[in-house]
């Protein structure tokens, strides 16, 4: 595509806003437009408050210029690509694009912003499907680098690459992915939000207990419980609903049924005032107090892991070498509950604890506790735990704790749209990074916490539930019995992800 390009975008919501407000800053001259030709107008004058705030703060040259550059039309008299950003309904879209395609030239490229909806059925209302591709951007456009690129099965081989350039100039980060539900980031962000909702419902901790173990013992920016009252758990449903059911069902995608009954209860999150948390008349959300830890009483306590005896002996708690009489017993297994690994090694069910070993015992330790565990024997390694200065959840028994379970589903996500082809290691680890902001891709934090441990987190969980959900990716697994990271891709081009052509 040439140096500087007509770019209409039709919508004038506050997607539309940001692609139009990126193009016009990166050089282009972009035409507006609405069904609502007021809502257009409003757009543009914010846009000029954003391009003056923009210039005060030093991060815009020349705001004259770029104001000047974007401008309201009713109907687009031509344009060299077209990008709509109008509401997620297949049929909308269509006759918008059937009514582009009869007036503009065939030399216009058409793109469409969906973030759910498939890229070729929009197309298969065209004439000519081979020029719409998906051009998926992130709210909020100007700071959210990732862009998803997706073609159609009808779309111009050509033209991935061609949008690809465009995007790259305008300082963003294309990743090409598969036409498929939820593209890539909406596909591998389900697991983080969906197994908190199943943690949630089998009682194993509340929504802030795990919010605090995914930010201080995970390292995520942000809770799943806080991730979907500011998002909208009206978005949540709806995304985790599209993709489960456009994945015919997978049980790895199955959506809770806490979804929907809160959605019923207009229990959105921020929007309402009241979510997993409650919100004052800022926004702000009203702090929930956490559980406190009782004084280290001087109970004995055994631990089979070195690095956490080691920790409980500095801070001066009786660590005792067997787990003897009046001892309680700690337990650290990867993807095992403490009722089971505690039988497994003979420890007296009453007196038996478990920590995640997850993370090294270096952020917020979790602490669980199997049904048959005493309260006093609880009370006593809170205690204890406590004393090392470590933040301490106390939950309820699962395989896997929560970080590990979190952890190692959201790998396995990742792992199987790997294996599916859907987008190359790399552009996963890197979309999941930009678009979603964890910490490190899902398959580089899967080989940092090494593979092997990831797939026996999901062998328990699988062997404990039968659920299918748990059900490991052959990617990973194959990985784990062949000594290979998870980021290694088959080096014959029948199998490879799809990438963009001038990489």
């Amino acid at each position: 595509m040439q140096d500087e390009l007509t770019v209409a975008v039709v919508g004038a919501g506050a997607m539309g806003r940001g692609i139009a407000q990126l193009f016009a800053a990166g050089g282009h001259r972009v035409l507006l437009t609405d069904v609502r030709r007021q809502a257009a107008d409003e757009a543009v004058a914010h846009l000029h408050r954003m391009i003056d705030r923009l210039a005060g703060k030093g991060r815009l040259d020349d705001p004259a210029a770029v104001k000047e550059r974007l401008r309201t039309v009713e109907e687009i008299p031509a344009a060299d690509l077209v990008i709509e950003a109008v509401v997620e309904d297949l049929e909308v879209k269509r006759r918008l694009f059937a009514e582009l395609e009869a007036r503009l030239g065939a030399k216009t490229v058409f793109a469409t912003n969906t973030s759910s909806l498939s890229v070729t059925a929009i197309a298969a209302g065209l004439d000519h499907p081979e020029r719409l591709c998906g051009l998926h951007f992130f709210n909020p456009v100007p700071l959210m680098r990732l862009v998803e690129v997706v073609p159609g099965e009808r779309t111009d081989p050509e033209l991935p690459g061609r949008l690809a350039h465009l995007v790259r100039r305008l300082g963003h980060k294309p990743i090409v992915v598969t036409d498929t539900p939820g593209f890539l980031v909406n596909h591998a962000g389900r697991p983080y939000t969906t197994e908190a909702l199943r943690l949630l419902d089998e009682g194993i901790a509340a929504p802030a207990d795990i919010d605090r173990i995914c930010r201080e013992a995970a390292g995520f920016r942000m809770g799943p419980f806080a991730l979907i009252d500011l998002t909208g758990l009206d978005v949540n449903v709806a995304v985790s609903e599209s993709v489960y059911r456009g994945f015919y069902d997978d049980p790895r995608l199955r959506p809770s049924p806490t979804g929907p009954r809160r959605l019923a209860a207009s229990r959105l999150g921020r929007k309402t005032g009241e979510g997993f948390y409650r919100y004052d008349d800022s926004g702000r959300p009203k702090p929930v107090p956490e559980l406190l830890a009782p004084a280290y009483q001087g109970t004995p306590v055994w631990s089979e892991d070195a690095q956490l005896a080691s920790m409980l002996r500095a801070a001066g708690v009786t660590v005792v070498p067997e787990p003897g009489p009046g001892t309680v017993a700690i337990v650290t297994p990867w993807g095992a509950d403490v009722t089971t690994a505690g039988l497994d090694t003979g420890l007296p069910p009453q007196r038996t604890v478990g920590v995640d070993p997850c993370g090294g015992f270096t952020g917020r330790l979790t602490l669980a506790a199997s049904p048959a565990t005493s309260r006093a024997a609880v009370a006593a390694a809170h205690g204890a735990l406590a004393a090392t200065g470590h933040a301490v959840s106390v939950t309820s028994d699962s395989a896997g704790f929560i970080a590990q379970r979190l952890l190692a589903v959201i790998v396995n996500t990742a792992c199987e749209i790997a294996q599916l082809g859907l987008a190359s290691p790399a552009d996963i680890d890197t979309a999941v990074m930009l678009g979603l902001g964890y910490p490190h891709g899902p398959l580089a934090w899967g080989d940092r916490i090494g593979p092997a441990k990831v797939l026996r987190v999901l062998e328990g969980l699988h062997t404990g539930y039968r659920d299918p959900r748990y059900r490991p990716s052959v990617w990973l697994t194959r990985r784990v019995h062949l000594g290979m990271s998870l980021r290694d891709s088959p080096r014959y081009p029948s199998s490879a992800a799809p990438r963009l052509p001038d990489e």
